[in-house]
């Protein structure tokens, strides 16, 4: 048996996270176990969404976690890494600058992915231990700046999109009804062909949802129980869905635009529900590690 570690490192809108992974290789298979996983709210979306430019607050706290993402790999005697930044750092002005400093003082190589790639990554997990591999899915994974879409037909990804659509876009009015209109078009365009489908949702918030909603693993959520756990999210303030739903402060406010962004996906698409694997961009960069040996 031979045992490595590996690190993602996903550097989005709302949040960077860094997941530590015990790939395990045998003579018949490999497979790997989440070790760890590290979330720090760092939202570089509201800078780069709003004035185009990181702000040289959410730089340092962006470099302090990056030190801190090196010391625990460093812990964990991990052996290969990625960090993959996102939508914020690809619309930023002054993302170069950003990751040349990153690399000087933490030694940590980011790369920015654009967002088909990171569609394709994320399609490109394997959820069917739980999931039926002969449904047709609609991966819809939501971000604070993006929304990448992808039709999943038996087990492979057929085509992908990613959208401008994202919660810290959605909070700072930042989506245009043109968008909105191409979003649902592509959705009806790529699903109307479909007798069933289902979404496959991916990322924090959605994760967040399946738990609250109380959904047990491998059931799908329905449009009934999303809408319901909406409306009376909607309903309380900021500060009541802290202290009565037990939210944390930067999961308070985004998590209504993305149950909008999941609603919408399950109406155009005629979804029978909503599947979540609790997979996401960094368990892609893994895998992807672990296909390059």
């Amino acid at each position: 048996m031979e045992f490595k570690k590996y690190a993602a490192i996903d550097i989005g809108s709302n949040a960077m996270r860094m997941l530590i992974a015990n790939v395990i290789k045998t003579e018949h298979r490999q497979e790997f176990k989440k070790n760890a996983l590290v979330r720090v709210p760092v939202r570089l979306g509201q800078d780069a969404f709003t004035s185009g430019i990181i702000s040289d607050k959410n730089i340092e706290l962006m470099l302090k976690s990056m030190q801190s993402f090196k010391l625990l790999m460093e812990v964990h005697q991990v052996k290969n890494y990625l960090a993959y930044a996102t939508s914020a750092l690809r619309d930023a002005k002054n993302n170069n600058e950003i990751i040349k400093e990153v690399a000087e003082k933490t030694g940590i190589k980011i790369e920015i992915i654009d967002g088909r790639k990171e569609a394709a990554i994320i399609s490109n997990l394997n959820p069917y231990e739980f999931i039926d591999i002969k449904k047709n899915f609609l991966s819809v994974d939501v971000g604070g700046g993006s929304t990448e879409l992808s039709i999943l037909k038996n087990g492979v990804r057929v085509v992908s999109k990613s959208f401008k659509i994202g919660t810290i876009r959605l909070l700072n009015n930042f989506v245009s009804n043109q968008v909105w209109l191409d979003f649902e078009s592509w959705i009806i365009k790529h699903t109307a062909s479909f007798e069933k489908i289902y979404l496959l949702g991916t990322g924090g918030n959605i994760n967040k949802l399946f738990k609250m909603i109380n959904q047990k693993d491998g059931g799908a959520i329905s449009l009934v129980k999303l809408n319901a756990l909406y409306n009376k999210m909607a309903a309380m303030s900021y500060e009541e869905r802290i202290i009565d739903l037990g939210l944390n402060p930067d999961r308070s406010d985004v998590i209504l635009p993305a149950s909008e962004i999941y609603l919408k996906a399950l109406k155009f698409s005629n979804a029978l529900g909503v599947y979540v694997p609790r997979m996401g961009l960094a368990d892609g960069m893994v895998r992807e590690m672990i296909k390059k040996g």
